[in-house]
């Protein structure tokens, strides 16, 4: 019962201290891809390591950690850490954080090239050797252990900045001594003047980039609300659009089936008119072979075919078909054109 509630508690101390700098666990699945910096060894691909395992690899082993970011934000940002052979670390810079950083946590924290960056923000491939940290492109990186702020630098040029810090206070305590007397009190005065205590300023300073840092974070995580909502709005609007192709789609398949049930109608009475007038003509012959055309007129209009029709009522119901099959074949067009614009704006809101 009690490692039960101590193993509770430590949850809680690990998720209070958890932030969005941090990275919480590995879960991604996706295949580590070897490059220049680290090879494979294992048929092409990367094997994942424990993370406790990584502050003590062997001489000439590498680790890369590894972040995947759906780009439709669709999926959530996952994390892993793969191991291989080290290849070629030429062209990046050894990093190591301040003296008593846990090397452990460097490589849960996330890593930035400077300060401000959104949280989200931090690098995609990280390299670890056991020893030093390799950011690509970065000759320094920001991270943030337990809510705090480190910086990351190379070892070389900590060494040269203080050799030239040192060169540059021993030349100038050298001018001070040429151009000061040793009977001089006045000189003696300024020299006690010129000293002062920078501490308060460094604090000052860094308090106010952690200040900054926050303000940061809070702004990109307002901003990266506002996106999400309107990511949200998009992809609803998409489906939208969407449910109207389909409808729109069904709506002018039936708008063209009934536009060729009135052209077959329409074509049915055109075949029956031209049978009737052969029939007509053939009727109003006269012995000299041609056709009289006051006798066909009074046919057409007078002569009854089957159901009390005649050719001139035929001809107008003729026409009430062919009206019939434009105004089928005009929704039809319309139907298709929403439904192809729909399609459009749908693919367009889903790939934005």
């Amino acid at each position: 019962m009690k490692r039960s509630f101590l193993a509770t508690i430590c949850l809680f101390v690990a998720a209070a201290f958890a932030g969005p700098y941090d990275i919480e666990e590995f879960t991604a699945q996706d295949p580590g891809t070897p490059d220049e910096v680290i090879t494979a060894e294992f048929g092409g691909e990367l094997k994942t390591i424990p993370v406790e395992e990584v502050s003590s690899l062997q001489e000439g082993r590498l680790v890369v950690r590894q972040k995947f970011s759906d780009p439709f934000g669709q999926q959530p940002t996952s994390y892993q850490i793969y191991q291989g052979s080290a290849g070629d670390l030429s062209s990046m810079t050894a990093l190591t954080a301040p003296e008593g950083t846990d090397y452990s946590a460097l490589i849960k924290a996330k890593l930035y090239p400077r300060r401000g960056m959104p949280a989200t923000d931090d690098v995609e491939k990280v390299y670890f050797d056991g020893k030093s940290v390799f950011v690509p492109g970065a000759t320094t990186a920001i991270a943030f252990i337990n809510g705090d702020p480190i910086q990351l630098k190379s070892a070389t040029a900590d060494a040269d900045a203080e050799a030239a810090e040192f060169a540059a206070a021993d030349s100038a305590g050298g001018e001070d001594e040429e151009e000061c007397e040793e009977d001089d009190p006045e000189c003696e005065e300024e020299d006690e003047d010129e000293g002062y205590d920078t501490a308060s300023d460094t604090d000052a300073t860094n308090e106010a980039a952690d200040q900054r840092d926050l303000a940061a974070y809070n702004a990109s995580s307002d901003v990266t609300d506002r996106f999400g909502i309107a990511d949200e709005v998009r992809f609803w609007s998409a489906i939208g659009l969407a449910a109207v192709f389909v409808g729109s789609a069904v709506m002018g398949v039936i708008q063209h089936s009934k536009a060729n049930e009135a052209k077959e109608a329409y074509d049915d009475l055109n075949d029956l008119e031209k049978q009737l007038i052969a029939e007509v003509d053939n009727a109003c012959t006269g012995a000299d072979g041609k056709v009289d055309g006051k006798c066909k007129e009074a046919v057409i209009q007078m002569a009854p075919l089957a159901n009390d029709y005649t050719i001139a009522k035929l001809r107008e119901r003729k026409k009430t078909n062919k009206k019939t099959q434009d105004s089928y074949s005009t929704a039809r067009n319309i139907w298709f054109g929403v439904a192809g614009l729909s399609l459009t704006a749908a693919i367009v809101l889903y790939v934005w």
